[in-house]
């Protein structure tokens, strides 16, 4: 319903099938941060789709075979799920992802 009477606009970088889990709004700078599987996004609040930034953060190689290994499923668990985006100041936001079951965080500068 959304679509047909043109009240939203659609991410196109969805189509990869990344299994988005948390959001972080940011109104004053206009954007949004969307924490998926192995990526991280940057979206523009007036247009989502205009100049979408976009980091590939996956779980290291060997962390990915040590979770196969364990049993786990390639596609859906054995990923860097993007679990948290917390600012930590004007300049910085503090990310956390599953690491394949090797949890692992970092800073990211936003500039």
């Amino acid at each position: 319903d959304l679509l047909l009477s043109n009240s939203c606009i659609p991410f196109l970088g969805s189509t990869e099938g990344l299994d988005f889990r948390t959001l972080l709004l940011d109104e004053e700078r206009g954007w949004l941060l969307i924490g998926a599987k192995d990526h991280i996004f940057l979206l523009n609040l007036v247009d989502v789709n205009k100049n979408v930034k976009k980091i590939y953060w996956p779980a290291a190689k060997e962390k990915v075979e040590l979770c196969k290994l364990a049993g786990k499923d390639a596609h859906t668990e054995c990923a860097n799920f993007i679990r948290v985006l917390q600012p930590y100041n004007r300049t910085h936001v503090y990310v956390c992802g599953t690491g394949a079951f090797h949890p692992l965080c970092g800073y990211i500068e936003l500039g």
